[in-house]
């Protein structure tokens, strides 16, 4: 379940049932990563660029350029805000078909890490205003990859940087399903992907991934059936998160009480912490 969909109503229903329940997006394995997310968010960074090269056609009122150019004619600018798994993969897509990518995030660590998992050296920038309207001025395409740990991404490209962008060019908010990074978006669907602010094509469709539903559950198959398998001969999920520690940080119901801090926050329900349920049982 996607926490940040739930309602107070199914929540509560959920509790009266004494349900255990856990949530995909905060699922770790025995390295600490986050296996689920990474898979969703190598999907989205992959396919922004796929989607990119789609509107920038004339066909769908983009500049009508090619992302990667060819011989004699420079390739299209796309910058991509953020360095995480979503940023890296656009990158690796974008270097692929042969665009000229400028990539922006804060954590400087992040920004040498994209650079060593890609192989060579890009063109980085801490978000300074100055710079990033400077260089979404000539950009094709904008990406907007920022995550969030306290559930709403940073609004970094105010509307009058948009305002000043070519006509035609594409923006790409993947950070959408946390609220956006750039001031103008406003979430589309896959019916209606993209609406039009400025003269500049906006893509704000939450959930990239389930455009690309067959390869998504895939990725989503390769980590639930080895836990599902494993919890089957421990007896049950229950038995198996008081052996796997890593397992808890995904469990947001325990037997019906809210183990999530932030849920019972933002609905103002009693939150228990799972660590004790779990040592009460013994």
């Amino acid at each position: 379940m996607h926490t940040t969909l739930l309602k107070a109503a199914l929540l509560e229903k959920m509790m009266d049932k004494k349900i255990t329940a856990l949530c995909f997006e905060q699922l770790k394995d025995e390295s600490g990563s986050l296996p689920i997310v990474r898979s969703m968010s190598e999907i989205a960074g992959s396919a922004v660029m796929l989607i990119a090269g789609q509107y920038l056609s004339s066909a769908n009122h983009g500049k009508g350029v090619l992302l990667g150019g060819i011989s004699g004619i420079p390739p299209s600018k796309v910058i991509i805000i953020g360095a995480g798994i979503v940023g890296e993969y656009a990158a690796r897509a974008a270097i692929a078909l042969g665009a000229s990518v400028k990539v922006f995030d804060n954590s400087v660590y992040r920004l040498k890490q994209l650079q060593n998992n890609i192989g060579h050296r890009l063109w980085t920038s801490v978000l300074e205003p100055k710079i990033l309207a400077k260089q979404l001025k000539t950009c094709e395409v904008a990406v907007g990859a920022l995550g969030s740990s306290t559930g709403r991404a940073p609004v970094v490209v105010t509307e009058e940087m948009v305002s000043n962008m070519r006509p035609g060019s594409v923006v790409i908010d993947v950070s959408i399903d946390s609220g956006g990074c750039f001031e103008t978006s406003e979430i589309t669907s896959h019916e209606q992907p993209i609406f039009m602010k400025y003269g500049v094509i906006h893509y704000c469709v939450p959930n990239i991934p389930s455009g690309f539903a067959r390869t998504a559950s895939h990725g989503i198959s390769n980590v639930l059936m080895p836990l599902l398998l494993e919890a089957a001969e421990e007896g049950g999920i229950e038995n198996l998160i008081w052996q796997k520690i890593y397992l808890r940080s995904g469990i947001y119901l325990f037997k019906g009480a809210l183990t999530h801090f932030h849920l019972s926050q933002r609905f103002n329900l009693k939150y228990t912490d799972l660590n004790l349920l779990i040592a009460s049982r013994r």
